[in-house]
């Protein structure tokens, strides 16, 4: 029985303890069922190595779509439940996983990846892990590249892969010169430059800090892809894109100083007076005939110059510097992220003229995903001034080593106020350089905009299409301006003859890329699918002007001069292309791609516009094979051969280049000169072969590639084979023609081969950390074809001939000194001025005659081999790395070593002192004698020289400033650079690295601009 004090406690008492159970139960269902749902995770990801936050880390729950990215800061936040798994991973560091359990806050610090087999780089229209690659690719490490201090993408590639090279000067934003696998055409030879799947030509005029990677496709099984525009290689360029997180910004900016590294040993004035006197008197002594001393080195004479003793070098090798700002803003969401790049760079030259180099860049990369949508672009927008050297007959550079002692840098006598030289006095045509160059004005202004937008959508899971609308545009500005000046006997520019030259002119170029792609995984079997289309559009523009008569101090603008004419030139050229490439591998052992590409291009006649291009390529991990890595030892981690083979085409002409020339204008006479009826007729002005087509290359190459100890050790070695079929070059035409010159033709067939070896070495186990990484390559250049009948091409030194390399060194062959007339009577004729002390010359035919058919080949003037090595070194907070660069087995005619041993009115080599004379017989040196009756200076091995070096190329050390818990500044370093620091060579010239591309006349050193040693400072900061 319940009585009402028993209620009391059931209703007071009991009644809530029971809501309290029930309500505990909702609470732990509540748990459970949050706990299904997943908790909130957040953490910071960070670098193992130097503890800074790492932005676009992916973490990704194992086994679900369910994902995220770190923000700049490192920090990240993600749902997910007790027993789920973290996966983390970011490019060139271990993924790491981790198991949630009771923890809510996940703090990872990822170590760097050192098997850069993982690495996922970019090829052609796409991507591709480095060990899955089956062609020729070279991964340039981008770190070591970026220390190399330069205005131009293509020369941070100098020594940092294997086969190849490149060639520059020290002329601030001067052309850089770069060839991969060697020369397989008489044109066109430089690689195709694809900067975020935008082809270009000229990569000058891109921001190097804002590099995030670079691949060198060098097989036609690589860059088959890009048909046409792959024939002599593809280098493509990456750079930093958007990554959503908070808003970062880096800055980092550098100044250096630049001067020649070394100079000519030439005569001062009392030398060179008596150089010239004693060429003089050996003229006398030759000819009978009495020219005298010049008066200006006569001490007898009123004329005799001896308060003037210019050092020539000297007074125009200044200090120049250079100058670096980059500031670089990121930030955005997945639905759009942004990369902000603002470049500034100066160069002003080492030379004392106005030669400078200044460039402005900004650039916007965007992009982003909205569903299976993801889109992006990029604009960009560079401005750059060039005040150039102006050249004259002769090399500046060697003018400047030859220019006389006796001429005095300023002469205010003189219009323009610099000095020169007198015919009555000196004798010498020399060449006032530093008055030259600052009495022109010879500048370049260029303003180029570039822009690319694209849309990617992915219809479902691995089937996507992408069109892509690009646009390139250039316009540019010459204006050179030749004043009335006086710098001397055949350097007068009299008012009426004072010139105004203007060049106004634009290419546009416009590419519209449509691709569809598909990956597909089955079991073991992987595929991946492209096929596309692309439309190219090239336009050129260019008015030119020209002014002569201008007055002293008059305005240098085109109205003001006397007479003016001018013209234009346009022209259009078109390109249709179809692409597609298979990727298939099965159980990541067998590889195989196969590339096709079909080009149709405007710049050929209907019948010739269509080359259809293709590659196959396949690789065997063999590592990978249970039965092989049965019998493998544990620090042997992969091996790889691959190889392939492949069919490239070249257009290297200029539109219009199949369509003759006519004049519709022509007056003719029907029945007899004095008889007849005038009529107008048309004629041919301009012979061109209608039936020019492709150039061909097909390339074969073999290769195997090896991982040791947990693939810190990478090694690799290729051989290649490149033979080029149907080179297009001019070839004379015969007389029977009508025309004189020559025309335009497939005449030629050109192989190169060689060997290409890589070893890379990384441990970031220690606090002491380093890396060292070497390429060596080597090639073998041969001519196979030279038009219808194999006529050698004979120019200056050089001689190209089938069965030899392009551009052989071909000179006369020296032996000796005729050191009496009896000697000279019993030895082959070469001239009847010969006399003792003149040069003895190799008569190689027996026939008694000294004349051009006793010219032999004297060596290959392109480098046998190349090489690069690269030294790293950290340790806590300070890093050091070096760069060697090399290449050799080649040979060089110094021609600026010839004029100064040519013992004539223009200055000479200290070699010279000891000359023959009767007294001074125990010598290699001829007689100077005026006119060079015995043509002791013609192409001769004497001037010939080994082009072997090897350079410190680079040598940089930094310090990363210690930052505690300062969460505004993320990182600070200061470094320290040099450039160019050393140079081991026997090369008597400025530089054994100077630019020729001369294709048909190498290694042939006229005076180009050495490059300069560079010493610079720099602070890099990220906020």
């Amino acid at each position: 029985m319940i009585t009402n004090q028993k209620l009391s406690f059931y209703w007071n008492f009991v009644l809530p303890k029971k809501e309290c159970l029930i309500a505990l139960f909702m609470l732990v269902f509540s748990v459970n069922l949050m706990s299904a749902q997943g908790k909130e995770i957040s953490g910071i990801v960070t670098s193992a190595q130097d503890k800074l936050p790492l932005p676009g880390v992916n973490i990704v729950v194992k086994g679900t779509k369910t994902s995220t990215t770190t923000g700049f800061d490192g920090q990240y936040s993600i749902k997910a439940s007790p027993n789920d798994v973290l996966v983390f991973s970011f490019i060139g560091y271990r993924n790491q996983e981790v198991t949630i359990g009771n923890q809510s806050k996940v703090d990872i610090a990822l170590g760097e990846d050192n098997n850069r087999l993982n690495e996922v780089v970019v090829i052609g229209y796409g991507t591709q892990k480095k060990a899955d690659l089956t062609g020729s690719v070279s991964v340039v490490n981008v770190a070591d590249a970026k220390k190399t201090i330069t205005y131009d993408v293509a020369k941070m590639l100098q020594g940092q892969a294997a086969g190849v090279t490149v060639q520059s000067s020290g002329e601030p934003g001067g052309f850089v010169n770069i060839k991969i696998r060697g020369i397989s055409s008489f044109n066109n030879t430089n690689p195709l430059f694809v900067v975020d799947g935008m082809m270009v030509d000229s990569p000058f005029d891109f921001s190097t800090g804002e590099i995030e990677s670079m691949q060198v496709l060098k097989d036609a099984s690589s860059a088959a892809i890009y048909g046409v525009r792959g024939a002599n290689g593809v280098i493509i360029i990456t750079t930093k894109k958007g990554k959503a997180g908070q808003v970062s910004i880096g800055y980092k900016n550098l100044f250096g100083v630049q001067n020649v590294a070394r100079k000519w040993d030439v005569t001062n004035r009392e030398q060179y007076q008596k150089i010239v006197t004693a060429a003089e008197q050996n003229y006398m002594d030759t000819t009978g005939i009495m020219i005298g001393i010049a008066p200006a080195n006569d001490p007898t004479n009123p004329g005799y110059i001896n308060n003037v003793d210019t050092d020539w070098q000297d007074a125009a090798f200044k200090t120049g510097t250079i100058q670096n700002h980059s500031l670089t803003i990121n930030g955005g969401a997945e639905s759009l992220s942004y990369n902000v790049n603002i470049d500034y760079f100066k160069n002003t030259g080492y030379v004392e003229s106005p030669q400078d180099y200044e460039r402005y860049t900004t650039t916007l990369n965007f992009n982003g995903k909205k569903g299976k949508f993801k889109y992006g672009g990029k604009l960009g927008y560079t401005k750059s001034d060039k005040e150039n050297f102006t050249e004259n007959l002769n090399s500046v550079i060697g003018s400047l080593a030859t220019a006389i002692p006796t001429m005095p840098v300023y002469d205010s006598n003189r219009l323009g106020g610099y000095g020169g030289t007198t015919n009555s006095g000196q004798r010498a045509i020399s060449l006032n350089v530093i008055g030259y160059n600052n009495v022109m004005d010879n500048t370049t202004e260029r303003n180029r905009f570039i822009g690319d937008i694209w849309g990617e959508y992915e219809f479902i899971d691995g089937l996507k299409f992408k069109t892509d609308v690009s646009f390139d545009r250039t316009d540019w500005h010459n204006h050179i301006y030749n004043p009335p000046s006086d710098l001397g006997w055949r350097y007068i520019v009299n008012p009426e003859n004072a010139t105004l030259n203007i060049e106004l002119g634009n290419t546009t170029r416009t590419f519209f890329n449509n691709f569809l792609t598909y990956e597909k995984t089955i079991n073991k079997h992987k595929f991946d699918v492209l096929a596309g289309w692309i439309q190219e559009k090239n336009d050129f523009y260019k008015n030119w002007s020209r002014g002569t008569g201008y007055e002293t101090g008059e305005i240098s603008q085109i109205q003001n001069a006397t007479t003016i004419v001018g013209g234009e030139w346009a022209s259009t050229i078109t390109t249709l292309s179809y692409i597609t490439r298979l990727n298939y591998s099965y159980a990541d052992k067998y590889l195989i791609q196969g590339n096709f590409r079909q080009d149709k291009t405007s710049l050929f006649a209907p019948e010739n516009n269509t080359g259809n291009f293709y590659s196959f390529s396949g690789a065997w991990k063999l590592s990978n094979e249970k039965f092989i890595a049965a019998i493998l030892p544990t620090w042997v981690d992969m091996i790889k051969i691959r190889g392939g083979y492949g069919e490239l085409g070249n257009n290297a002409v200029g539109a219009y280049a199949y369509s003759p020339t006519v004049n519709a204008f022509v007056p003719y006479t029907w029945g007899g000169a004095f008889t007849g009826v005038p009529a107008s007729g048309t004629i041919v002005t301009d012979i061109k072969d209608q039936n020019i087509h492709w150039e061909k290359t097909a390339s074969t190459n073999i290769a195997a590639e090896f991982g040791l100890l947990n693939n810190k050790l990478q090694l690799s070695g290729e051989y290649f084979v490149r033979k080029s079929t149907d080179l297009l070059f001019s070839v004379p035409l015969p007389a029977t023609s009508g025309s004189a010159g020559s025309i335009m033709t497939n005449a030629g067939d050109v192989e190169n081969k060689g060997f290409e070896f890589t070893i890379g070495y990384t441990n970031n186990d220690n606090a002491f950390k380093y890396g060292i990484s070497a390429n060596f390559g080597t090639l073998k250049n041969k001519v196979t074809k030279i038009g219808n009948d194999n006529a050698p091409i004979t120019l200056g030194p050089s001689r190209t001939e089938v069965g030899r390399s392009i551009a052989e060194l071909y000179a006369w062959e020296t032996e000796g000194i005729f050191q009496t007339q009896a000697e000279i009577d019993a030895a082959p004729t070469q001239s009847i001025s010969t006399r003792p002390g003149d040069i003895k010359f190799k008569d190689q035919n027996g026939d008694g005659i000294i004349d051009d058919k006793d010219r032999t080949f004297q060596g290959q003037a392109i480098p046998k081999y190349s090489y690069g090595i690269n030294l790293n070194f950290e340790y806590k907070n300070w890093e050091l790395s070096m760069l060697w660069q090399g290449a050799g087995g080649n040979k060089v005619f110094n021609a600026v070593y010839r004029d100064l041993m040519a013992g004539q009115y223009g200055n000479s080599s200290t070699d010279i002192l000891n000359y023959w004379t009767p007294t001074n017989t125990n010598t290699d040196i001829p007689r100077p004698v005026i006119n060079d009756p015995n043509a002791n200076t013609r192409d001769s091995n004497r001037f010939i020289e080994d082009g072997d070096y090897i350079k410190l190329q680079n040598f940089q050390i930094g310090y990363n400033i210690p930052l505690g818990n300062k969460k505004f500044i993320q990182k600070a370093k200061i470094f320290a650079n040099g450039q160019n620091l050393w140079t081991i060579t026997n090369y008597k010239g400025y530089d054994p690295d100077f630019i020729n591309d001369g294709l048909l006349t190498r290694g042939y050193d006229r005076g180009s601009f050495p490059n300069p040693r560079t010493l610079s400072m720099g602070l890099q900061v990220d906020f």
